[in-house]
Order: structure tokens, then sequence, then C-alpha cells
């Protein structure tokens, strides 16, 4: 594990990064078929790339059975995301539910829907989801984070961010310091509420001064809800870098240009007057 990194702007980060996202067909409550999914996906990138990122509850959808289907920390969904970044030699990112015994009291559930990020050398980080939604069975069966982080990765810092979080514009809002340079926001979010989901991913960056990668999946789940993805890499002015097709299980890649970035935050620079 790690601590929060909050010394944002770097010299050293990587002039371009490539990040390969992944508009995944859930397989339903079944984490060995959508471990094989998600490997078969990226073997099929044509270059390498530095970030791979999945949707919410890539092993197992949104389901009901969430809580139950909770692993330990080190489970194996750890230990598959390890081995893609080993693979790739890249930052896996996507989240699982994690039965956490460190929080294990009476009075909580200690179930948690959590964004990890892994990297080839073993180290890795998470965030757990801050804002469970309560309009499914989600925040009846986990516990909602409390804890807002970035983290940093080839000089380039970073935002995570579970899906409904995307409605709550204050928990992720960048700081004076411009404490990150990408939102990665993994997600399940239905087909019924596509056009908040395209609103939304474009106004976190362009608040945010931050590119944006909003991953969802595709495909119905297990209780019969319809997905279309949208999955698209957003740059600092709200502009699509690059998107996936609706409805069609597929990977992108984007590219994020560090210079571009902090030369449009040196021209505009709006988070001098944040609240």
């Amino acid at each position: 594990m790690e601590s929060q990194n909050t010394n944002i702007n770097s010299s050293s980060a990587k002039p371009q990064l490539m990040v390969a996202y992944y508009q995944q067909d859930i397989a339903w409550e079944d984490p060995q078929e959508n471990y094989r999914r998600v490997e078969r996906a990226f073997d099929l990138l044509a270059q390498p790339v530095d970030v791979l990122v999945v949707p919410e509850t890539f092993s197992t959808g949104f389901s009901d059975n969430m809580a139950a289907m909770a692993e330990p920390p080190m489970g194996p969904t750890f230990q598959f995301a390890l081995r893609m970044a080993q693979k790739h030699n890249a930052l896996f990112v996507g989240t699982w539910t994690v039965l956490d015994d460190s929080y294990s009291m009476p009075e909580t559930k200690a179930v948690f829907n959590r964004l990890h990020w892994v990297r080839p050398d073993g180290s890795y980080g998470y965030y757990d989801k801050g804002h469970t939604f309560r309009v499914s069975t989600e925040a009846a069966q986990l516990e909602r984070g409390t804890e807002r982080k970035c983290f940093e990765w080839l000089g380039w810092h970073f935002k995570p961010a579970v899906c409904y979080d995307l409605r709550f514009p204050k928990w992720l809002r960048n700081g004076k310091d411009m404490d990150y340079d990408v939102m990665l926001l993994c997600a399940n979010w239905p087909a019924s509420r596509t056009a908040a989901w395209d609103t939304l991913i474009r106004a976190r960056a362009i608040e945010n001064m931050a590119y944006v990668v909003g991953v969802n999946r595709v495909g119905v789940d297990g209780t019969g809800i319809p997905y279309s993805g949208h999955c698209a890499a957003i740059d600092f002015k709200g502009l699509p870098i690059s998107e996936c097709e609706p409805e069609k299980d597929q990977v992108m890649v984007a590219v994020f240009e560090y210079e571009k970035l902090q030369r449009f935050r040196s021209r505009w620079p709006f988070y001098l007057d944040f609240d």
C-alpha cells in the first residue's frame, strides 16, 4: 500500500501518457469469464500503453450479491490485476468489492466498492467509493468511503472516482495546487441516463482543468438493465480525444500530452480562483 501523493506539478512527467480503456460487456457474477474477456481485449492492443482501465465491478457486474461476492484485499481479482499490470508493464485500474477485516466492528459491514490501482512492481493503492448508489441495493450492502485521494504514476497525478461519484463535483474538485492531471472514472452507468453521463464527464474535465477517462460497461446485466457504454477520454477543454462506439464491446486508446495540459493551465489560470 501507499500513502496519498500530494505534490502534483511534476517536471519529470512522461510527455505522452497512453491510456487504454475497455468498454466491457460484463459476464454476470462470473469472475473467471470476465478475467478472460479483459485479458483477451487488452491482448489486442497494437502498441504498448501506460495505463489499463476497466469498468466498475468489472469481474462481477453491479450485482445485488456484491457484498456476498466480496474478496479479501489480496484476493483473486487483485492477483489478476497484478498479472495484467506485469504482462503489459502498465498501471491497472478497476473496481471490485472487498471485505476489509481492518474495519471489522459490530456496527460496520466492512465491505467496500474499492477502486484499485496496481503497478507492475506489485505496489498498489486504493480508493473506496465515496457515494454508494442509494437507488440500488449498493448503499444497503456496502460501506461508503470517507477519504478523497490522488495518486502518481509516471510523473502524472490521478484522481480515482467511481460511477455515482460523478454527480458530486465538490467531492471531485481539483485544488488550487492542481492536485491531479487525470480523473479515472470507472462506472456501471445505465443507458437510461446516458445524457447525464455524457454531460457530466465533460463538465468534470472543464471545471477541473484535467483530462477525464470515463469507462462504462455495455450489454444487459443480470437484472435486465441495459448499458450503452459511451466510454470516452476527454481533454481539459471538454473535447473528446477518443470515444468508443455505443453498445460495442471495445478497447480504445487515448494519448494525453503533459505539455499541452500545463500550457493551457498557464494561459488560463482559472484554478487560482477556485473556491
